[in-house]
């Protein structure tokens, strides 16, 4: 099993690989990593690991910036020494939510319940677990939205983009109209078909039918302009991001 450890105490990192190697020496640890843009990094490299342990409060800032900038489909077992992000790491791919100091029974049972829910070597048990994740994971066709005390529903292909303004999101259909939403952005953007909408920035995902021009905005960046909205700063596509993005527009 090939383990990466995601945290920025080097004697917290030191305990759980010595922890991991202790409980199961089949176990390789391929990279101990401090920060979120590192970590970013080497998630979209190949291969990748089997299981991730990650600490929240890394150097750079918390962990949940690595969900909101990249998909991981990695199980994460989150080790931290604080218990108020528990459903907030439950909403991404967690596996168990350890609380510091770990100990060896502690980190056991954790991999242990990985193993029941990862480590089937049944290929129809397998491949039956897919298809009931891809059964339970479809893409949301439409949206109910409540605007006073009258409600609407709007179908996924009219939605022009979702963003996120003063702490709230809202969701804007094509003819420019913007309607609150119940939704973080984390959760719209695993409830949208990836193929049609694509998160350009932490704060925006746009549909590729609104996306009317695409033109330098600086030597790194693009900057969109969509049907029926203004130019704005919230149509710039993230440094990080370009490179996915034009390979996403390609498709």
């Amino acid at each position: 099993m090939n383990i990466l450890v995601i945290e920025n105490e080097l004697p917290a990192a030191d305990k759980i690989v010595r922890l991991l190697k202790k409980i199961d020496r089949s176990i390789t640890v391929v990279g101990v990593i401090e920060t979120v843009e590192e970590a970013i990094n080497r998630l979209r490299e190949k291969p990748q690991p089997d299981l991730v342990l990650m600490d929240i409060q890394l150097d750079d800032g918390l962990c949940f910036e690595i969900f909101e900038t990249i998909n991981v489909d990695i199980p994460v077992i989150f080790t931290t020494a604080y218990d108020e992000y528990t459903l907030k790491a439950f909403k991404v791919n967690s596996v168990d939510y350890l609380l510091k100091p770990i100990g060896e029974q502690q980190l056991k049972l954790a991999l242990d319940k990985f193993k029941k829910l990862y480590g089937d070597k049944d290929p129809f048990k397998r491949d039956f677990k897919q298809l009931l994740y891809e059964f339970r994971n479809q893409y949301k066709s439409r949206f109910l939205i409540k605007t006073g005390e009258k409600y609407r529903s709007i179908p996924a292909g009219e939605i022009s983009h979702l963003h996120i303004s003063e702490r709230s999101v809202f969701l804007n259909d094509m003819p420019g109209k913007d309607y609150g939403v119940d939704y973080s952005l984390e959760q719209l953007q695993g409830m949208l078909d990836p193929r049609k909408f694509f998160r350009i920035n932490r704060d925006c995902i746009v549909n590729i039918e609104a996306i009317s021009l695409m033109y330098s905005f600086s030597a790194s960046r693009l900057q969109l302009t969509l049907k029926n909205r203004e130019k704005s700063d919230l149509f710039v596509v993230s440094r990080d991001k370009v490179a996915e993005f034009k390979k996403w527009v390609d498709k």
